[in-house]
């Protein structure tokens, strides 16, 4: 095997995690916006209008509100959890830090300032405010992914909500009105309940079950009440 192919093969390797489930993300957002566009049209053909093309369904605000919907409330899921797990425990789960490391725990655990290795990020060994953004630059972007991502759904379910109303011949309403509306809160809070169920549910079922060589469950043979060990 020659170098370039001993590389390549490292790089697909190196990087499976985030490649797999990079191309199914876009398999499967390709598949939503196939069935889609089949049950919109099916909707305006219902209501006697001309249905729309695969091109039209795709930029049309249907589609952006269903995908965004579901972007926020992943993004919110990962931003709280960044930030819960700091100070929030569980006797006994991997998905918790040991129970006498709740808090930001000190300098030299997190290998900041003066206990930085000479393979850490630069920000890492610095002071001031990159070292203080840079400490906590994971759940900064989560939380900001989660505001861009609920606007977005914001945006496109007012402009999608304001289509029903315009087909069913009502009055549309603001971007403010929509804001305080039955449809935007139903939309956000089924995604809400279902991400803190799933992280609930995570963080207690791997107290006591296992899943042999992922780092997301403990070893096979570790007690019941390990906490903070990984597989």
């Amino acid at each position: 095997m020659s170098g370039r192919q001993a590389a390549a093969g490292g790089f697909w390797r190196d990087n499976s995690l985030t490649l797999a489930f990079g191309g199914a993300f876009l398999v499967v957002l390709a598949c939503q916006a196939v069935a889609g566009r089949a049950e919109f049209n099916e909707q305006l053909a219902t209501a006697g209008l001309q249905q729309v093309t695969f091109a039209q369904y795709l930029v049309s605000s249907d589609f952006a509100v269903d995908v965004t919907e579901n972007w926020q409330s992943e993004f919110l899921q990962f931003f709280l959890y960044i930030f819960g797990t700091v100070w929030l425990l569980q006797r006994g789960s991997p998905e918790s830090k040991e129970l006498h490391k709740a808090g930001p725990e000190s300098e030299e655990e997190q290998r900041m300032g003066e206990h930085a290795r000479a393979d850490s990020p630069r920000w890492a060994g610095t002071g001031g405010w990159r070292q203080t953004v840079y400490s906590r630059s994971l759940g900064m972007v989560m939380a900001l992914l989660f505001v861009l991502s609920w606007l977005a759904q914001s945006v496109s379910g007012s402009a999608a909500y304001n289509a029903e109303q315009l087909r069913e011949l009502s009055e549309p309403i603001g971007w403010a009105a929509y804001l305080a509306s039955a449809d935007f809160w139903s939309r956000t809070l089924q995604n809400w309940q279902s991400e803190l169920l799933a992280v609930a549910a995570m963080a207690i079922l791997s107290v006591y079950l296992r899943q042999r060589g992922s780092p997301e469950s403990k070893p096979v043979g570790a007690s019941h009440t390990a906490t903070g060990v990984e597989g």
